[in-house]
């Protein structure tokens, strides 16, 4: 049933966000000239997938959790695009093809042991991943893998539509706040 509301949502904020995507893709395109970002992540089932988003670093930016770069390797732009959490659009792409979920565990790097490890100790990679979830309305983020394991369990063990659409909601609120 999640996936064909992932199906749904995402295609049609696809379409009707179609005008700000090609947006900013040609600023992109200005600013740098690669809009894109193309990162391989561990998804479901520890499968490898192609992860795209708008590009906020700089071209031959070391490929690391965000948290373990120099913030100087951010873009004018980019920095832009990570505030506003519109460098996260292009990942409807990944949904609509089934890669990910609107709602899951972040997708990590293939090279994060450590979280991989603790992910795979709770069974977390049972579930696709997720553009957000409760880590990420929680301020949790991957510099602490085991928080961020346990936190993932204990969405995936209550996750029904429920806690999906309230997921989704308090993504909007929590970016909204983090607004002004």
């Amino acid at each position: 049933m999640i996936r064909i509301f992932d199906f749904i949502i995402s295609f049609l904020l696809l379409f009707f966000l179609l005008p700000i995507l090609i947006s900013l893709y040609f600023i992109g395109l200005l600013s740098n000239g690669s809009p894109l970002f193309k990162q391989n992540r561990v998804g479901y089932n520890q499968k490898i997938f192609l992860l795209v988003k708008f590009r906020t670093m700089k071209i031959n930016t070391k490929s690391v959790a965000t948290h373990l770069l120099d913030p100087s390797m951010i873009t004018p732009f980019g920095y832009l695009l990570r505030t506003s959490k519109l460098d996260e659009l292009p990942q409807l792409f990944n949904v609509l093809l089934g890669h990910m979920s609107l709602v899951g565990p972040r997708p990590c790097l293939p090279n994060q042991k450590r979280l991989i490890i603790e992910r795979k100790k709770r069974y977390i990679f049972s579930v696709k991943p997720g553009i957000t979830g409760l880590a990420q309305i929680s301020g949790i983020d991957m510099k602490d893998p085991i928080l961020l394991a346990k936190t993932d369990l204990r969405m995936i063990k209550n996750m029904n539509l429920y806690y999906y659409f309230y997921y989704l909601f308090k993504t909007i609120i929590f970016i909204m706040k983090k607004k002004s």
